[in-house]
């Protein structure tokens, strides 16, 4: 499938950007999500995206670019495209919720331990 690179009009672009952020907040649960991601990206798409969140998150976690470029099999133009995004506030919310959910692992796992 080939995507236009045709500009839209700036009022219809804005309502169907809006759409899409209303139908994601709207699902309800990781599977739903899933399903979503899995069924209306393409591999690339998705894998990039989701590289895009990975580069950010190991940025803040100051892994090396050499690091990232390794494991993640991405150039260092895109970590620099990548860090210079990170103080926009979408991508500083994202890297929120994952510290978020990262510190909620952590401590759930040492709440089952201390129960046992």
């Amino acid at each position: 499938m080939r995507v236009s690179g045709q500009k839209l009009n700036p009022s219809l672009e804005n309502q169907i950007v809006r759409a899409l952020a209303q139908t994601i907040s709207d699902l309800k649960d990781e599977g739903e999500m899933t399903a979503f991601l899995g069924h209306f990206f393409n591999q690339t798409e998705l894998t990039t995206f989701a590289k895009r969140l990975a580069i950010a998150y190991w940025l803040k976690k100051e892994r090396s670019w050499e690091n990232i470029k390794q494991n993640l099999k991405v150039s260092s133009a895109t970590i620099a495209v990548v860090q210079s995004q990170m103080e926009r506030s979408g991508f500083a919310l994202a890297l929120k919720k994952l510290e978020a959910e990262e510190w909620a692992s952590v401590w759930a796992e040492k709440i089952k331990k201390f129960i046992k």
